[in-house]
């Protein structure tokens, strides 16, 4: 198993902005982008299938390489620009073309890679509830993580708030509608693990 290693956050020598830490999100439903985030447009992405609205959102977990967190390794991976000969693991990833709609660092800041109103390439083989290809209908966010690392409070804070903001914005979309990587994709793939605390999401959305 690979140590946890946080490494020096890259973005602290400005090459990004400064995180962002509001609790209170803005989706427009007309070119799928949210606020506040940072926007880092990835190539990977098409458009839904006849139109589709969003009617799923799915929770994954990454870091890259695994086990490392604050590098800038995932954005690059999201835009084509990871050395595939920076690490050895890299190596099993080699040509691998994937994005999410969004990313929560550990400190909180959300990265959007891609509109909401297109599919962006994070569920692959998958099912939901007897409907397949979960690309088509669905918001894929990464949590930069881990299965055996807690996610930070910032980084529940801002899923919570971003949860709420897209369900106001996609009828399709409510607590109901909301799965695991995992759930999606069983035996394939794992995240966010079992330290995800779904409790704590559903708290979280609750009615005060």
């Amino acid at each position: 198993m690979t140590a946890n290693t946080h490494n020096h956050d890259y973005r602290l020598s400005g090459q990004a902005g400064q995180p962002l830490m509001s609790t209170l999100y803005d989706v427009d439903t007309d070119t799928g982008l949210i606020e506040p985030a940072r926007q880092c447009a990835s190539p990977n992405y098409d458009e839904r299938p006849d139109s589709a609205e969003p009617e799923l959102l799915v929770v994954h977990g990454i870091s890259l390489p695994p086990g490392e967190f604050g590098g800038p390794e995932i954005e690059q991976l999201f835009t084509n620009k990871l050395d595939w000969n920076a690490h050895p693991y890299f190596g099993g990833i080699r040509d691998l073309h994937v994005s999410a709609h969004l990313l929560i660092r550990r400190d909180g800041e959300v990265v959007q890679f891609v509109p909401f109103t297109h599919r962006a390439w994070h569920a692959g083989d998958s099912f939901f509830r007897g409907r397949v290809c979960c690309n088509d209908f669905s918001i894929g966010i990464e949590l930069e993580g881990d299965d055996e690392t807690a996610y930070t409070d910032a980084q529940y804070e801002n899923l919570i708030a971003i949860t709420r903001a897209l369900v106001g914005a996609y009828p399709g979309i409510s607590g109901r509608e909301i799965a695991a990587h995992s759930d999606i994709a069983p035996g394939r793939k794992t995240d966010p693990g079992h330290v995800f605390d779904w409790l704590r999401l559903y708290d979280g959305l609750s009615p005060s």
